[in-house]
């Protein structure tokens, strides 16, 4: 029976102790190896929490395979238009502003984790997460750019 342990790291930055090293020590793999592989396979994502999944397919044979996960859309986003944090009153404070292309490359990327089903509605989606986020959309309020695409008024 195959065992796994999921976690959430730190984009080429996973190292043998918490969380990963105290779960995976019981499994008998080298650690090293598998922190390496992680770290291989994350590190387009540096900067960003990324979710991970290690499944031991082979305990005896010491086998495993690592399965990547996208990080959050919040995340994304803030590398896409490189901010470090949203606004702390959204109401109130503007943490940044998106391009529509910037919208659209990060729907691109979250595409085959999301709900939606085109692109339209991708990029709807992220465009929730600028509101919640407290970032503006090509300077306006997401939510009107949201009302415009549904309209047909901005082309996806």
């Amino acid at each position: 029976m195959a065992q796994s342990v999921s976690t959430m790291v730190e984009g080429g930055k996973a190292t043998t102790g918490p969380p990963i090293g105290p779960a995976l020590g019981p499994l008998g793999l080298n650690l090293g190896q598998v922190i390496k592989d992680i770290n291989e396979k994350t590190k387009a994502f540096q900067g960003m929490q990324v979710p991970v999944t290690v499944i031991v397919t082979d305990a005896q044979a010491k086998k495993y395979e690592i399965k990547v996960g996208i990080p959050p859309t919040s995340a994304l986003l803030k590398k896409e238009i490189g901010i470090e944090k949203g606004a702390a009153k959204r109401k109130e404070a503007v943490a940044g502003n998106a391009t529509l292309e910037n919208v659209k490359n990060v729907a691109k990327m979250k595409m085959e984790s999301m709900l939606s089903n085109s692109l339209k509605s991708a990029v709807l989606e992220v465009i929730g997460s600028c509101v919640s986020l407290g970032v503006t959309v090509d300077g306006k309020d997401p939510r009107e750019v949201q009302k415009l695409i549904k309209e047909g008024k901005i082309e996806v």
